[in-house]
């Protein structure tokens, strides 16, 4: 049965990114540094080599069960120039907008902008994935209007040992009723520690 899966690389004191736009690069490399070296990573990117661990059994097993994905604007934005003709996702995006536009084909992905609000675009993208996941890609924004509207059925952690202080922080705005999780499961990797999370409903 397809879920309504998020991803995250995240600090032990709750930041996935920079509020400072000086520090987003920086900060965003930190936290996913321990990604760009996997095999299954670079293999997605088009790219060769990289090294075979559980932190790439994990990625790939992502990959492979993921049918379609959703993110917001700021995301497609950043992503659309280096993203180029050969996107990584190889499968349907859905991108949460305000600002009307039409779909956008590339080799293997075709990017839809859902005016309707992020339900909409969590509907239509399950109805794309059939019974695989549909896959948050970010930004921390829409996992957070997803959380908050209990939409999401599992949040994977992927924790890096290090205190960014200020940032870009996961858990606000993710509504002020209690939400439970079942115990994790946790697999350590190098650099990195991956957390998953179920939903309980």
């Amino acid at each position: 049965m397809s879920k309504v899966v998020a991803a995250m690389s995240i600090s032990v004191d709750g930041y996935v990114g920079a509020s400072d736009p000086e520090q987003w690069f920086p900060v965003h490399n930190r936290l996913h540094s321990w990604v760009f070296d996997l095999a299954a990573w670079r293999e997605r990117q088009g790219m060769t080599g990289g090294h075979a661990s559980v932190s790439s059994d994990l990625v790939a097993e992502e990959f492979t069960s993921t049918g379609a994905y959703v993110m917001g604007r700021t995301m497609f934005d950043f992503g659309e120039e280096p993203w180029g003709e050969e996107p990584p996702f190889r499968a349907p995006v859905f991108v949460v907008t305000h600002r009307e536009r039409e779909p956008l084909r590339r080799a293997g992905t075709t990017f839809t902008f859902v005016t309707e609000g992020l339900e909409s675009a969590v509907k239509q993208a399950a109805d794309a994935a059939g019974e695989r996941d549909v896959f948050l890609s970010g930004g921390a924004g829409i996992v957070q209007q997803t959380i908050a509207a209990g939409l999401l059925d599992e949040l994977h952690l992927h924790q890096v040992p290090m205190l960014l202080g200020t940032g870009v922080r996961l858990w606000d705005h993710i509504g002020t009723d209690w939400k439970e999780l079942e115990p994790p499961r946790i697999t350590p990797g190098d650099g990195v520690t991956h957390l998953y999370y179920r939903f309980t409903r």
